[in-house]
């Protein structure tokens, strides 16, 4: 079985999470982002020197998930992926993973033309990994 790595905004990450859920019961490796802000750590009280740590932090931890992971899977609900995420992509990219993607409507034709599939919900997107 192979892995995957989500990627996506933190606009959502509840869908995303469930998203990765279902990969999960499916018995899919899985590794996600932290969504700082959304799951516990509140950026807004993180003092302004500090944040570039913690960013720093999280940026090095999600690369090094898509370092282990065979696939990258970005999470672009309604074709919208972010900065981050266009970051993710690039990175994804220059480690030659394979990416597939939620929504083929995205808002970047540049951005697009770098994935692989559309895939939509969890059973089709394990049936490419196997």
């Amino acid at each position: 079985m192979k892995s995957i790595v989500i990627c996506g905004s933190s606009r959502f990450t509840e869908e995303a999470r469930q998203f990765a859920t279902k990969l999960k019961e499916l018995g899919v490796i899985v590794y996600e982002p932290h969504f700082y802000r959304a799951s516990g750590g509140n950026w807004a009280e993180v003092k302004d020197f500090d944040k570039k740590f913690v960013a720093l932090g999280l940026v090095h931890d999600h690369f090094q998930k898509m370092r282990l992971a065979d696939v990258i899977y970005i999470y672009n609900k309604d074709g919208y992926a972010g900065v981050s995420t266009n970051i993710e992509i690039g990175f994804a990219m220059g480690l030659n993973k394979p990416i597939y993607a939620f929504c083929e409507n995205d808002e970047e034709p540049h951005r697009k033309v770098l994935f692989n599939k559309i895939v939509s919900t969890p059973e089709e997107l394990l049936k490419l990994l196997n």
